[in-house]
């Protein structure tokens, strides 16, 4: 049993370098001067999705790639709030009666399931910090309220962000949906002053689900963690996002 365990995660593993070596990913070290506005956008880095049992989406065991996660993004919270920089935190919040198919009820508002992790929790008495509640994948398009505005086109606009860095949970998912969406916006002329949206990949992670857990469970799809990641970082660089392995603050070159 244990021969075939190793083997199949070795197969796995090789398939996945195979895969990464068609669709090379380079990174860059991005230094964010200190003279422009750039603005943190944290992505349901919340209990539902990060904290293990939480919830139907919530890892089932500790993983390496969601806690290196959390940890990084809470940092650059920490940094972005001691230099009084904007912070937008999207929190992904459900309704009972509205599914969000193909996924099982998952952090249904006003449960625990729908809250920061602790070790972002603390964010929430910032005054430099916008919370938005969203019940869909794409923060953009959550931010839209009844009368046609956008929060997060005002928060852009009103705090005159030059830059975007983008972290949090899923990388292939709600990371990349939203980062479509603005650099789409972006292109359009609807988010001046906004030039560059960078992701950060050690910042952000997905959910692992191998090959024969998903052939066991009814209506699951196979999403290996590694891979997915990658695509979604690469997907996001194709659409013009900078991906960042490194970020720091600095002076203008």
């Amino acid at each position: 049993m244990k021969v075939n365990c190793y083997n199949n995660w070795k197969m796995v593993s090789q398939t996945i370098d195979l895969l990464k070596n068609e669709l090379p990913l380079e990174q860059e070290s991005v230094v964010l001067p200190d003279d422009v506005v750039t603005g943190l956008v944290l992505v349901d880095i919340i209990n539902g999705f990060c904290t293990v049992g939480a919830g139907n989406l919530a890892p089932r065991e500790p993983n390496r790639q969601i806690s290196g996660m959390i940890s990084e993004s809470a940092r650059l919270a920490r940094l972005f709030c001691d230099k009084e920089l904007p912070v937008m935190a999207f929190l992904d919040s459900h309704y009972p009666d509205k599914p969000e198919d193909p996924y099982p009820p998952h952090c249904i508002a006003g449960t625990d399931e729908a809250n920061l992790v602790p070790a972002l929790q603390w964010i929430e008495n910032e005054t430099n910090v916008t919370i938005r509640r969203k019940d869909c994948y794409d923060g953009y398009l959550g931010s839209m309220e009844a009368d046609g505005s956008n929060v997060f086109v005002d928060w852009v606009k009103n705090n005159q962000i030059k830059a975007l860095l983008v972290v949090g949970v899923c990388t292939d998912i709600c990371v990349l949906d939203f980062v479509c969406s603005t650099l789409s916006a972006r292109n359009r002329g609807f988010l001046a002053p906004l030039e560059d949206v960078i992701l950060y990949s050690r910042a952000c992670a997905t959910f692992d689900v191998p090959l024969h857990v998903a052939r066991n469970t009814k209506g699951a799809l196979p999403h290996p963690q590694e891979l997915m990641h990658h695509v979604g970082l690469y997907m996001a660089k194709e659409r013009g996002a900078k991906i960042a392995n490194e970020v720091s603050f600095g002076a203008s070159k």
